[in-house]
C-alpha cells in the first residue's frame, strides 16, 4: 500500500504538450503584457513512488534560445508534503530552492521563498488536477505573502 499523499503526482506521468502563457517580465510587478509558447515535457515516478522527475523541452521561448528544465518532486512520507525542485539550462548549476506543499481534493499547494531581480520573493505553485488537462500556476508575492500576483500558467495535453 502506497503512503497516503504519495500519488499526488501520478497525473502528470508520462508524454505532454504543453502549452505556457507567462508574463513577460515576471519580475516586474507591473508588467501586463503575456506571451505565450509551446513546449513538451515527459514525467516519470523514481525511489519506488516516493519521488517523481519530469524534463521539459522548449524549442522556440518567446526570447532567447531554446531551452531545457527540469523538475525533482521528492515526496516526503512523515510529513505527507512534496518538495519541489527546478533547474533549467537558462541559470546552469543552479537549483531553485524548493517550494512545499501538498494536494488537498483536486487542488496542490506549494510555497517558498527566493531572490529573484536582488530582491525577496514568496513563491505559489499551483498544480490543479484534471485527468486530460492538468494545469500548473505560478504566482509571486513581493510583500510577504499579502498579495499574489499570477505570473505563469501551463496547461498539459497528452502527447500522441
Amino acid at each position: 500500500m502506497r503512503t497516503p499523499g504519495a500519488d499526488g503526482f501520478d497525473l502528470v506521468f508520462g508524454r505532454w504538450q504543453v502549452h505556457d502563457r507567462q508574463l513577460r517580465d515576471d519580475t516586474d510587478p507591473v508588467c501586463e503584457e503575456w506571451v505565450e509558447f509551446d513546449a513538451t515535457s515527459e514525467a516519470f515516478p523514481v525511489l519506488h513512488g516516493l519521488g517523481h522527475v519530469d524534463r521539459i523541452t522548449v524549442p522556440d521561448p518567446p526570447e532567447g534560445p531554446a531551452f531545457e528544465g527540469m523538475t525533482l518532486r521528492p515526496f516526503d512520507p512523515s510529513t505527507s508534503t512534496w518538495s519541489i525542485h527546478w533547474s533549467s539550462t537558462r541559470t546552469p548549476g543552479r537549483l531553485d530552492p524548493p517550494v512545499v506543499g501538498r494536494f488537498t481534493d483536486r487542488l496542490g499547494v506549494f510555497e517558498g521563498e527566493d531572490v529573484l531581480a536582488g530582491r525577496p520573493v514568496r513563491l505559489r505553485f499551483e498544480w490543479r488536477v484534471d485527468a486530460d488537462r492538468p494545469s500548473w500556476h505560478q504566482s509571486f508575492s513581493w510583500d510577504g505573502g499579502g498579495t499574489w500576483r499570477e505570473n505563469w500558467t501551463m496547461t498539459l495535453s497528452r502527447a500522441g
